[in-house]
């Protein structure tokens, strides 16, 4: 299973925001942080704010900001309302399943006691957790930005 870009990009801002709780940040310093396009950022933040995860302002001093703590922003929440679809095997879509063996196979059944198993565990997990060493996080931006001067 892999995640789209655009969930891991989404991933990353709110990290970022949740490391920058302080301030108004702005699309481009976390487009420029991770050496991501800005237009891809752009398209993100709109998302974000859209389902409520960022506020973003618009104007000379304007810029995002987390909407709630990080603390309460659920990972599979986030996930779930980001990717399009989980299905990771041909036989999870009964509208397009042309699999010869279905009734018969067993592993529909592991795959989804997999992805049961995959929501379970980011539906503990918040954002908090994905950061759980703040100094450590910031210390590898700090270190990558000296790496690319």
């Amino acid at each position: 299973m892999r995640l789209t870009m655009f969930t891991d990009y989404s991933l990353r801002t709110l990290m970022y925001l949740s490391q920058h709780q302080d301030r108004v940040c702005t699309a481009r310093e976390v487009a420029e942080r991770y050496n991501i396009s800005l237009n891809h950022i752009v398209k993100v933040v709109h998302k974000l704010s859209q389902l409520g995860f960022i506020n973003s302002m618009k104007g000379k001093n304007g810029g995002i900001t987390l909407n709630r703590p990080p603390e309460e922003i659920n990972l599979w929440d986030l996930v779930k309302k980001l990717e399009p679809d989980f299905t990771i095997v041909e036989c999870f879509d009964s509208n397009s399943n042309t699999c010869r063996i279905v009734s018969a196979c067993g592993l529909r059944t592991i795959f989804q006691d997999a992805m049961q198993s995959f929501a379970s565990t980011l539906a503990k997990r918040s954002l908090a957790d994905a950061v759980a060493k703040p100094q450590v996080f910031f210390d590898s931006l700090v270190t990558e930005d000296k790496h690319s001067k």
